[in-house]
């Protein structure tokens, strides 16, 4: 966009930075310390060692930390990635936390805990160093996997995985689902049969590992969806362990359908590069709704473009706010601003054409950048 953020309508910008953000889809902040080559390797999706030639901050989100978070730890913008993590190292990942994590404006976090919950502050944690609240986001696969480790029978997994799944989920406002991962989307989306599940616990149980079949991973998600809470998909970008060829939503397609009539809201998560596929999902279908969360952090100065694209089709009461941060509470920070910043500029632009006027593009923000998540999640306010 070309429009500089001085030229945002007053309105639109007062609003924008008042707004308290719900973050429906996050992971826990870092509790440790890192070293330079741990937080580098949080600034990117790869799972494979930054080579000794280059340096992830030579990136649209290194480039974002340097510009944007140095000041919030005291530092000059743009100030060179040595001295920003000498800074960050000096006053420990604590303090950092409480920096970045208390700047961020976010009014609730819903935090995801499947993965590498050991190394991140949980809910609770994450509560107390931003003084939001925080509640959680249980992951199917995480459940169905401590359930195998304690020595299910594979006759009895399905009515076990249920029993665990509600005892699991008392408190949290929804749940989340890495099928992508596991197997990939285009998965047959019936609910499969009490023996087709017996069968492929067994298989699961004797081969041992993460829990991939097809099979399991449709039972787990029906079994989700009897759950009756929100449900949220990984879709699209992430690390190179999904295959991205086989996460696009509209792979969903079938599986939206036979879901429908339960009314369980289906929240698609990320989405780049198939967020206008979860756009004109999110239109078509009642109980579809999205986010372009992760990618706009890694989109950087880029950020408004992807924002602008998110609106293109879909009703605006789809669309959510996540940031998706896992690790450094710069992803945290960076996330709500690159928001705000890409938000300010896409409907300031939409308001200078006079195509919006100021009062739309203001109801519009707050129902993304909170309204829709409080009414999916059944959060109040």
């Amino acid at each position: 966009m070309s429009m500089e953020l001085e030229l945002v309508p007053a309105g639109l910008a007062h609003a924008l930075e008042d707004l308290l953000l719900v973050d429906h889809h996050v992971h826990g902040a870092t509790s440790h310390d890192l070293s330079r080559t741990a937080f580098e390797d949080l600034l990117g999706e790869s799972d494979r060692p930054v080579p000794d030639w280059m340096t992830r901050f030579d990136s649209q989100l290194g480039f974002a930390v340097l510009r944007h978070c140095a000041p919030v730890l005291g530092l000059e913008p743009f100030c060179p990635p040595e001295e920003y993590l000498a800074r960050r190292a000096r006053i420990g990942a604590k303090e950092v936390n409480r920096l970045l994590l208390g700047a961020c404006g976010v009014g609730h976090f819903l935090v995801e805990t499947g993965y590498r919950a050991e190394e991140l502050l949980g809910p609770s944690g994450m509560a107390q160093a931003s003084g939001a609240p925080a509640d959680e986001i249980v992951r199917l696969e995480m459940v169905a996997e401590q359930l195998a480790g304690s020595g299910c029978a594979a006759a009895d997994f399905a009515e076990r995985f249920a029993e665990a799944l509600w005892e699991r989920t008392r408190s949290a406002r929804g749940l989340k689902t890495v099928a992508a991962y596991r197997c990939g989307l285009d998965f047959d989306p019936a609910r499969p049969t009490a023996t087709e599940v017996a069968e492929a616990a067994g298989r699961w149980f004797e081969e041992g590992g993460r829990l991939r079949d097809p099979v399991l991973v449709r039972h787990l998600i029906w079994t989700g969806i009897d759950r009756g809470l929100p449900l949220q998909f990984h879709i699209g970008y992430g690390d190179p362990d999904v295959d991205l060829r086989r996460s696009d939503p509209l792979l969903l397609r079938g599986l939206i359908e036979l879901a429908e009539p339960t009314g369980v809201p289906l929240l698609l998560l990320h989405c780049y590069p198939f967020h206008r596929n979860a756009g004109y999902l999110a239109q078509a279908y009642p109980t579809v709704f999205f986010d372009v969360g992760l990618a706009v952090n890694h989109a950087g100065a880029r950020a408004a473009a992807l924002l602008a694209e998110s609106l293109e089709v879909a009703p605006f009461a789809k669309i959510l706010y996540s940031s998706d941060a896992w690790g450094p509470a710069e992803l945290h920070y960076l996330g709500a601003l690159l928001w705000r910043r890409g938000m300010a500029r896409v409907l300031g632009e939409f308001v200078a054409e006079e195509e919006w006027s100021v009062p739309q593009a203001v109801r519009v923000a707050t129902m993304i950048g909170a309204e829709n998540a409080r009414r999916v999640y059944g959060l109040g306010g």
